[in-house]
């Protein structure tokens, strides 16, 4: 049986213990690293006296061209900045997958990021294994970068890093608003925004989402989204091909059901591509002006999309 060990690492100029969090806290995952989709924690343990905790967590990640999705569980010692985990259900061709960050200070504005894994691949097949030593190579080198940039780069990226959500109220069930969001193949027929669309379900509850937007001045613009789908309850998506003002986007649908039938939620989280703003919003516009652009045309959609939901559950009902 054949199990390799490796070790990536970066020198960042950031404290420790702010490195540390940043990898500690799960749901900033899909905005520090680029593979990531989705992560959901699944249980969560109490820390002791020393803040050392377990949990367990659901990650949703791109891998070799292809997104999978894998269980690990995790040890966090915030005392001696380390943190370990162990993939409790692996994705095939991996067998098994561990490893540990280990955030080491070498100054008060200063520390190294140091990523080890070890694993083996499914039968000891050795394709297997060179897929996975370059899958591991290359997410860890990327982890890496993008943590190294998000890091440095917090205070300066605080400006235009912000999150909107829009809620509308809908007499109907959750299953019905779901469905509506969930059957992206007919978003083209049911939404007049949507130009064309191609939705490929990876496996149950992983979506490819690409379609041709069209914006208020008749132009179109593709964009592509990995969705991770827990009926009837939240749709998450993290898109991987952008509009030219955004460096990121993610979000989630959220479907809850009150005395009044659902809320239904549509969430953005939004980084803004800073060089392309005076290119596309004219030499005038700055960060405010950019913002504003990005938040009414998103906001636009999501309750177009939210108004049409409702319709459709409304529909239902009758």
């Amino acid at each position: 049986m054949t199990v390799r060990e490796v070790e990536h690492e970066v020198t960042v100029h950031a404290p420790a213990a702010e490195v540390y969090r940043l990898i500690a806290e799960v749901k900033n995952w899909p905005r520090i690293f680029p593979p990531t989709i989705y992560v959901d924690q699944v249980e969560e343990g109490v820390p002791d006296a020393c803040g050392r905790s377990e949990e367990r967590i659901r990650i949703w990640a791109t891998a070799g061209g292809t997104a999978k999705n894998w269980t690990s569980r995790r040890s966090l010692d915030p005392e001696a900045l380390r943190i370990t985990f162990r993939q409790e259900v692996s994705a095939p061709p991996v067998a098994a997958m561990g490893g540990t960050w280990i955030i080491e200070p070498l100054s008060a504005d200063e520390s190294r990021i140091r990523l080890l894994h070890d694993y083996r691949a499914v039968d000891d097949d050795p394709e297997s294994l060179k897929w996975i030593d370059e899958a591991v190579d290359r997410n860890s080198r990327s982890e890496l970068a993008a943590l190294k940039t998000n890091v440095e780069l917090a205070r300066a990226t605080e400006e235009v890093t912000f999150s909107f959500e829009d809620t509308v109220q809908i007499n109907g069930s959750a299953k019905d608003v779901y469905d509506f969001i969930n059957e992206g193949e007919k978003w083209e027929e049911r939404l007049p925004h949507v130009a064309s669309v191609r939705l490929e379900e990876l496996s149950p509850g992983l979506q490819i989402l690409e379609m041709d937007t069209r914006t208020k001045d008749g132009h179109t613009h593709t964009t592509k989204s990995y969705r991770v789908c827990f009926p009837h309850q939240r749709i998450a998506y993290k898109q991987v091909t952008l509009p030219a003002l955004m460096t990121l986007h993610t979000g989630y649908w959220t479907f809850t059901e009150n005395e009044d039938g659902v809320a239904a939620s549509s969430q953005h989280t939004v980084v803004l591509n800073t060089e392309n703003i005076t290119r596309f919003l004219g030499e005038d516009a700055g960060i405010a002006e950019a913002r504003a652009h990005v938040q009414t045309a998103l906001s636009t959609n999501s309750r177009a999309t939210l108004g049409l939901a409702k319709d459709h559950a409304e529909q239902q009902r009758r």
